[in-house]
């Protein structure tokens, strides 16, 4: 009879994040499980998750985290996304207010949580950042997105610079909680920068995914133990009998 077929890890990304050395060092310890690589639209959610399409993934935050574990990995730049003859390729960086007389195109699968999008509204919003990376070229306006993502779309014609006061995009690794299995207890650890030589799983003392770094017994990491109060030294006029120290016996008068 043949062996049963292992079946894959499955982890999903989004556009922009490149899980590459993550997948290497799984492929290193986990040399008998295979890892698939799910894409995922921007805008997908928590969706590929919830409907078991990938066993973790790499997804732009903020997500609605009920049955979820979230773990925050790092936040992106945004910059805008110009002509090389642009002005603003001219410095080095610019501002929200410095976009007030641009055309600024907002794709439908915008990442950026806008209070108010900057600038003058585009006629028509392009259906994808690709889009409207290419309307960039055609000057037909401007384009304020994760960095990772000008970088992927990346054009000789166009340039980039950030945007100090945009808003940003933050990544995160995310799995469904009542789904946590030893493979993605693997994947975490490697992540998080865990060696092959330490103890595999969740220890009792390390934090968990939403909360902050106590210890297991609830006391901040690097806290003193508190000293316990020396006991009160008994009094004679309390009543209580001091002992006395051996010595020689008195003699008495004669």
């Amino acid at each position: 009879m043949s062996e049963p077929t292992v079946q894959p890890f499955r982890l999903a990304y989004v556009p922009g994040v490149t899980p590459a050395k993550w997948v290497r060092v799984w492929n290193e310890r986990m040399p008998d499980v295979p890892i698939e690589l799910v894409p995922v639209e921007p805008t997908a959610g928590a969706d590929p998750l919830r409907e078991d399409v990938a066993d973790i993934a790499l997804l732009r935050l903020p997500l609605q985290r009920d049955g979820l574990s979230v773990i925050p990995l790092y936040t992106e730049v945004s910059v805008v996304v110009v002509p090389k003859e642009h002005v603003f390729a001219a410095v080095d960086e610019v501002s929200v207010s410095d976009l007030a007389d641009e055309t600024v195109l907002h794709p439908l699968d915008d990442v950026l949580d806008w209070v108010a999008l900057p600038g003058e509204e585009a006629f028509e919003r392009p259906a994808t950042t690709e889009d409207a990376i290419s309307h960039v070229a055609s000057e037909v306006g401007v384009l304020v997105t994760p960095q990772s993502l000008a970088r992927l779309h990346h054009r000789r014609d166009l340039t980039y610079r950030p945007v100090v006061d945009a808003p940003a995009s933050q990544v995160g690794l995310v799995w469904v909680t009542d789904r946590t299995t030893d493979h993605v207890d693997e994947f975490v650890g490697i992540v998080r920068g865990r060696t092959a030589n330490s103890s595999r799983g969740r220890s009792d003392s390390e934090p968990d995914a939403e909360s902050g770094g106590t210890s297991r017994r609830g006391e901040r990491k690097g806290s003193t133990p508190k000293r316990r109060a020396p006991e009160p030294k008994t009094s004679r006029r309390a009543g209580t009998s001091a002992r006395k120290r051996p010595g020689k016996p008195r003699r008495g008068r004669r």
